[in-house]
């Protein structure tokens, strides 16, 4: 296949657009492959269409290989279904809806599990029509309140979910393993940079779940890594080991007067003690309910995690109008001992712990109130923010935290969408047996941003071979002979297998074609230049910057055997 520039729609831009925060949001942007439609949503232009379909063929290939059967499924879906599972009020605004002329509700799918559970009870009557893994490669859509980062995070998006359907526990772990290997297969397909990290199945509920990430600095996750043993998660899935302490160990509790010490620094300083000696309870509402948190006074609350862990309930923090009528929250001063509210809190405030907190009294705290003896903890969760050199929970060494794009996720949903649909096959002894169920995502636009964000330079964009919108650029320089010879050249390569873009444009200085291709990044780049009298052509590695100088022939042969 050849593309020629002089008539392809491509309009490359000097400056990137004045709201691009990202390295991905300019370069696409600036090198023709998007153009912004509307907030959140954007059209692929001719490059860009390439390098999307080249993700989802290499996406295709994979799933295919481990048994997928490919359907496509409705973007415009009833909402009833998503009632049904409650998730119509998980994703709240987040869901598009809509109503057609008969008043009949509608979404625009964000994502696909209930209508992929109703297929399959359709269509599978038998234990012996299962196994099967279905996936699709399609668009979602989700109402983001700030779109941002181009493509990365927008309302509209392509993405291929997978959902896999087993009559057992061991079913489910098979398939979930064969579509582990598959991604990672994919990802290094791909030409990612990426690590398989723990992480919180939240609101998609299920007993497994890992995350695909690729590490950049546009990335709005972060994970941590052991510096010493293979262990790796999302920060909002890391566990915490606490050793057990001795409640006897400590002395009664003993009320202190410590008035004008509402924060913990005041109370430390007050006391003379260091803040991870005290308490920290953060009250906020889940469902409406106010609750407190308790972490360790020199650590902080991760709302996101802590939202993770109780999704799908909805948490949020108090105001001042909370504490109307309600003597019993003494603001600055809150204590788990004698409360009258539900007591979370991180597993660092472990049985047989003593601390310094609130005494639920104006201007008083308490010292020695230890846990297990003078309160309780209705649930303990991980909640604290991540710090860098806290312990592993594998092999206790220090963890590094670093930030990542998310580009696939695999869950282990267990029968959730199952038991909600009443999906059951006949099994082999004549009886109803409850399907489990695997879901498997990729984004498919978002893996575009990724890769532009790990492998773009200074120059522009630099795309791994796989995805690239050609294997090679021809630049012809302009002068009399030299257009020519380019075309020439491309036919041989076309003739080859190759995938050739070949900058023809007349009335463009060489600077501008050279310039334009580095920005679009197609990873070799062939110029033909001063020395096309002589038949002699220069190849460019875009991602070395290494050149070569050879006779046309010989370049052709040496591009070809490398394809």
């Amino acid at each position: 296949m050849v593309q020629l520039m002089s008539r392809m729609l491509l309009k490359t831009l000097r400056d990137a657009p004045a709201d691009a925060e990202t390295v991905s949001h300019r370069l696409l942007v600036r090198a023709g492959y998007v153009r912004r439609s509307s907030a959140g949503v954007w059209t692929w232009l001719p490059l860009g269409k390439r390098v999307l379909e080249n993700v989802a063929r290499v996406v295709r290939e994979e799933m295919d290989a481990i048994g997928g059967q490919e359907v496509l499924l409705p973007a415009l879906l009833p909402r009833e279904p998503y009632e049904a599972t409650g998730r119509a009020g998980e994703y709240g605004d987040l869901l598009f809806q809509l109503t057609d002329r008969k008043g009949s509700a509608y979404v625009l799918g964000p994502t696909h599990e209930e209508i992929f559970t109703q297929v399959v009870k359709d269509q599978a009557t038998s234990y012996k029509d299962l196994p099967v893994i279905l996936y699709q490669i399609q668009t979602k859509y989700r109402d983001e309140a700030r779109p941002r980062s181009g493509v990365l995070r927008g309302r509209e998006f392509q993405m291929k979910d997978a959902y896999s359907f087993d009559t057992d526990d061991a079913g489910l772990a098979e398939s979930y393993r064969l579509h582990r290997e598959a991604y990672v297969r994919i990802f290094t397909r791909l030409g990612f940079d990426y690590r398989v990290v723990s992480a919180v199945s939240g609101a998609m509920g299920g007993s497994a779940s890992e995350e695909f990430l690729a590490p950049a600095a546009a990335g709005e996750d972060t994970f941590v890594q052991c510096t010493s043993c293979a262990y790796a998660a999302n920060t909002e899935a890391v566990t915490t080991t606490v050793p057990a302490a001795d409640p006897a160990a400590h002395g009664p509790l003993e009320e202190l007067d410590t008035s004008d010490t509402p924060t913990i620094d005041t109370l430390a300083a007050h006391l003379g003690v260091p803040a991870s000696a005290t308490l920290k309870n953060l009250l906020v509402k889940v469902d409406g309910e106010i609750t407190a948190v308790g972490v360790p006074g020199d650590r902080e609350v991760d709302l996101g995690k802590l939202a993770e862990h109780l999704a799908p309930a909805t948490v949020e923090l108090v105001t001042a109008e909370d504490f109307t009528g309600r003597p019993d929250l003494v603001r600055g001063y809150i204590g788990p001992q004698r409360r009258s509210f539900p007591y979370l809190a991180d597993p660092r405030i472990a049985p047989g712990t003593a601390w310094i907190t609130g005494a639920n009294k104006p201007g008083k705290h308490a010292r020695d109130v230890v846990c297990g003896r003078d309160f309780t903890v209705d649930r303990y969760l991980d909640v604290v923010v991540v710090e860098p050199g806290d312990p592993c929970p594998s092999c206790g060494a220090g963890l590094e935290i670093g930030r990542a794009i998310e580009i696939g996720h695999i869950f282990q949903l267990g029968r959730k969408y199952a038991d909600a649909f009443g999906l059951d096959v006949l099994g082999k002894d004549g009886k109803p047996v409850r399907v489990t169920m695997g879901s498997y995502g990729i984004g498919i636009s978002r893996a575009v941003a990724a890769l532009a964000e790990q492998t773009a330079d200074e120059r522009g964009l630099c795309w791994p071979r796989e995805v690239a919108p050609a294997d090679v650029h021809v630049v012809a320089a302009g002068k009399a002979g030299q257009t020519e010879l380019a075309l020439e050249i491309a036919a041989k390569l076309e003739a080859a297998g190759a995938r050739v873009l070949v900058d023809d444009r007349a009335g463009v200085s060489p600077g501008v074609k050279f310039t334009d291709a580095e920005l679009i990044g197609v990873p070799t780049i062939m110029v033909v230049g001063r020395r096309a009298a002589e038949g002699v052509v220069e190849l460019k590695d875009r991602r070395t910057g290494e050149r070569t100088e050879l006779p046309a022939d010989q370049a052709v042969v040496r591009l070809t055997e490398n394809l």
